[in-house]
């Protein structure tokens, strides 16, 4: 039979208190020891992964105050506990098959549930099994990080009584619940110490679940019990753990006397269709509150601080009274969609299965900060619906990807865009298992040294976990990449890749070793000077473009780019910003390519401009040292503005991972030295001829009246570099036609192109116009000769004005 409620509640919470560390007391390394609810939190994010048709999906691990941890996971039916009505002996088979199935993946997967009961099996009207919670031994590191023991005394195999055991208790908690679904509960009516005693005492027994039939006055009942039922609980309950079945044998078994087939549930359609994961996601943005519920359910007490007091604290540590219970609350806080369903419950049919030929919606919120998008349950409904159909498809659909990721990338799906974008396929896993993470190396040292310091505010990189797991990604890095070095840095260049892939290792292995290569190229070789200096001085040209007054004013007070922005680009400012900001600056990172850095360096100097402007050396020092607040949502949005708006050509560096340019109409490559001592960039001849054709660039030609009268650019303005006063920062003193021709250019945010027939006098004259605040400016590479051998039709020969002054 079916309850009516059954399918009222989909997901469930749990909460109890991790162990608190006696004192202040200190690891091996000198530092505190890691908090044991960190530790939780670390092992459980494993079981957020798992997926088995007899086991209930988790769904998320909250650590809140005092070491409370909150766990969330699916729900349904009925607990084996709730049931009243008695199972048939076709029925306890079918139940043991499903159970017996759960249990052989978790052991597969190296989890002991130990933790087995009847109030943790569900089982629905439809006779479907699934096994709620049983990840608290894993999460718990066996029991070692709470201040209760686990399990129901009941259930507990003799080993697990005398501190022992493995998997095989598994094995004797799954003949005890066979056993009670065919005879009844055991020991219903005994106090926790006498039950472990009873169950001590079946050591000297030769048929340990004979005798406990006995013991229950149950032995007639227990006859009744088909052999195939009972050769199995006589299996499970031997004495010696190692004779005990597996649950390889118990399945084998039990699927061939099993009879009845669980009737196949059709899916539902529309919003109770979609992956559970992210109803709840759903769920919470619409304004679902797990703690309310358990507070309404008596689960979480609030009481005075002062209550929770210690009475004495020892000269160990240890403290005498204030504390809290010491058994484990096994009720559970129940909870319903009926909030998300009224919020979506004008959302049409079709809107759930959408078609990638179809014309989509235009959203409102698309305008909307992109903060404020992600908690917008309808706004975040279609875009986390299209990017699962988008994901589906890859690698078919990468271009569809990236184009909608050029808008945003929904949180719950971040790190398999993330994957796409950076071209992340094959079989990943199998590549990095293949890599030998253990044996020691030079550099382990060095990254052990690191790793405790690496975004620590994280809750799930700074446990033991987080460390083991980011070493091995290092150490895989590294021997795979021989040509490197670890430089310090690495370690938070591959922090958002674990937080996005804390339980694919492998994923976030194989998108860091797509990503250097794209954005960082030979930035971790041992000798990296040179890969620096052309990084800092191409990020210096981006701000003189486009911040010239700043720029002037940071180069005029000697601050450059050494003392500030080394770590900004050798880590992508993830060792600058904390992680909630860094996935959002990396979104637009991995659609725009290479060059947004430079750009992102210019939008944190333009927030802090109006302070910068005021400062001098020392407090420029000082800001950097401790870096202000930046809104890193205007941050990105400007960045890719000046990024778009800015010619490709004047971003190149020779030490990128990009084909090499052949054609001379796109080569802007220049000595090192003299990129060193330019201020503004370099623009190809092909990026000034489409400028041209566009009419968005500003020609300043500074060559001589006479040549200019020769052959000229067409609609250039002609000031003759030896006239020009370097010294006066006043763009009247170039000429009444110059400085309106300039006006004008800044007024358009057109891009002024400097043409010479000399580098040298290009770069003076580019040079002054920074200094006159100009934006925008650049020098043409190759000059006018080569300019002029390439695309001569851009040149005419000027109309000399009789009567001119």
């Amino acid at each position: 039979m079916r309850d009516n409620n059954e399918e009222k509640f989909i997901f469930a919470a749990c909460t109890y208190f991790a162990k608190n560390h006696p004192g202040e007391t200190c690891g091996s390394n000198g530092l505190p020891l890691t908090p044991s609810s960190i530790s939780i939190l670390g092992r459980a994010q494993r079981l957020l992964t798992i997926q088995h048709p007899n086991l209930c999906i988790y769904l998320d691990i909250i650590r809140g105050k005092h070491e409370r941890i909150i766990v969330v996971t699916e729900v349904f039916g009925k607990s084996l506990e709730e049931w009243k009505s008695k199972f048939s002996f076709d029925e306890v088979t079918n139940i043991g098959l499903q159970i017996s199935q759960a249990m052989l993946f978790l052991h597969k997967q190296d989890i002991v549930h130990r933790t087995l009961a009847d109030g943790n099996i569900l089982l629905d009207g439809s006779g479907r099994v699934k096994l709620f919670n049983y990840g608290m031994y894993y999460m718990t590191g066996g029991g070692s990080d709470v201040p209760f023991p686990l399990g129901l005394p009941r259930y507990l195999s003799p080993e697990t009584i005398l501190n022992g055991g493995g998997p095989a208790a598994d094995i004797w908690t799954f003949g005890i619940i066979l056993l009670e679904l065919c005879i009844g509960k055991l020991w219903q009516n005994l106090k926790p110490g006498p039950i472990l005693r009873r169950i001590l005492t079946l050591v000297h027994a030769a048929n340990p679940a004979e005798r406990i039939a006995r013991e229950h006055d149950c032995f007639e009942a227990y006859k009744l019990v088909p052999d195939h039922l009972r050769n199995i609980i006589e299996k499970c309950l031997k004495i010696y753990p190692s004779e005990r079945a597996t649950f390889d044998e118990l399945v084998e078994e039990l699927s061939e006397a099993n009879v009845k087939t669980v009737v196949d549930v059709k899916k539902p359609r529309g919003l109770m269709g979609c992956k559970l994961q992210y109803l709840y996601h759903w769920w919470q943005l619409t304004g679902g509150d797990i703690q309310a519920e358990l507070k309404k359910n008596g689960l979480i007490k609030n009481s005075p601080p002062i209550l929770s007091m210690p009475i004495a604290i020892l000269l160990d540590g240890c403290t005498i009274g204030g504390k809290r219970g010491a058994l484990f609350d096994r009720r559970i806080a129940k909870y319903s969609l009926d909030l998300l369903k009224a919020r979506l419950s004008h959302i049409p049919p079709q809107d759930f299965y959408p078609l990638m030929h179809e014309r989509r919606r235009d959203y409102d919120a698309v305008a909307l900060p992109k903060i404020i998008r992600e908690r917008d349950t309808e706004y975040q409904f279609y875009r986390l619906l299209w990017f699962q159909r988008l994901l589906i498809g890859y690698p078919y659909t990468a271009q569809y990807i990236r184009a909608e990721a050029e808008i945003d990338i929904p949180p719950l799906v971040r790190g398999d865009v993330w994957a796409a974008l950076l071209g992340v396929k094959g079989d990943i896993e199998e590549q990095y298992e293949r890599i030998d993470k253990e044996t020691p190396t030079p550099t382990d040292r060095q990254i052990d040294v690191d790793i405790p310091r690496c975004h620590q505010y994280c809750w799930l990189l700074c446990g033991s976990a987080g460390h083991r797991t980011l070493k091995r990604l290092l150490k895989a890095w590294l021997l795979t990449n021989p040509q490197y070095v670890y430089w310090q840095g690495l370690d938070s260049l591959t922090a958002p890749f674990l937080y996005l892939n804390f339980c694919n290792e492998a994923r976030a292995f194989a998108c860091l070793s797509a990503f250097v290569p794209k954005f960082l190229h030979k930035f971790f070789l041992k000798d990296n000077s040179a890969v620096i200096k052309e990084y800092l001085a191409k990020f210096w040209q981006m701000a003189a473009f486009h911040e010239p007054e700043l720029a002037t004013h940071l180069h005029e007070i000697n601050f450059v780019p050494e003392l500030f922005a080394i770590p900004w680009f050798l880590t992508m400012f993830s060792h600058v910003f904390p992680l909630h900001k860094i996935v959002h600056l990396w979104d637009a990172l991995l659609v725009e390519g290479p060059s947004l850095p430079l750009f992102m360096g210019v939008g944190i100097l333009r927030q802090l401009k109006d302070t910068l402007l005021d400062s001098g050396f020392n407090e420029c020092i000082l800001l950097f040292s401790d870096l202000p607040e930046i809104d890193i949502g205007e941050c990105v949005k400007e960045s890719i503005e000046m990024c778009r708006s800015s010619p490709k050509s004047i971003s190149y560096r020779r030490f990128t991972n990009e084909p090499e340019i052949k054609d001379p109409m796109d080569i802007v490559e220049i000595p090192m030295e003299v990129l060193l001592s330019e201020i503004s960039p370099r623009i190809s001849m092909s990026d000034f001829f489409s400028l041209t054709c566009q009419d968005k660039c500003c020609v300043v030609d500074i060559r001589s009246n006479l040549l200019y009268e020769k052959s000229c650019i067409e609609g250039s303005v002609n000031v003759p570099y030896s006239g020009v006063q370097l010294g006066q920062r006043d763009l009247r003193a170039l000429g009444l036609n110059a400085h309106r021709a300039l006006r004008h250019a800044v007024t358009h945010k057109n891009t002024i192109v400097i043409a010479s027939a000399e580098d040298e006098t290009a770069q003076l004259f580019s040079d002054y116009l920074v200094k006159c605040n100009v934006p925008r400016v650049c020098i043409l590479y190759g000059g006018i000769s080569a300019l002029q051998s390439h695309v001569p039709s851009l040149f005419i020969v000027p109309i000399k004005k009789t009567g001119s002054k």
